[in-house]
């Protein structure tokens, strides 16, 4: 079976207290991969932390999935994790501005 978003989100605000975070549900575009089968989902998140700071993008995807610990795999076959500080992620989207910006 697979895992609530919302409980994905709930044990991700309880550990890392992120000042941003999506929980995106991509289980359907991944029916009848041999992963799907045991009923885990597929998810992505976006999660934005100051816990993140002075850690590297390992560590970060180690504190995630930490947080998950429980669901792994039983209900979270996939998961992909963007983690950013606060700094990180405005520069992040400063940037992107910028360039849709310049493509206009």
């Amino acid at each position: 079976m697979a895992a609530d978003p919302a409980t994905i989100d709930a044990l991700l605000r309880a550990a890392l207290d992120p000042s941003r975070l999506t929980v995106r549900d991509d289980s359907a575009a991944h029916a009848g991969h041999a992963g799907a089968a045991s009923g885990g989902g597929h998810y992505e998140v976006l999660i934005v932390s100051e816990l993140f700071a002075g850690h590297s993008r390992v560590a970060r995807h180690r504190m995630v999935y930490d947080a998950l610990r429980a669901l792994f795999p039983a209900q979270i076959h996939a998961l992909a994790v963007s983690a950013y500080t606060d700094q990180e992620y405005q520069s992040r989207e400063a940037s992107r501005d910028a360039t849709r910006n310049s493509q206009t």
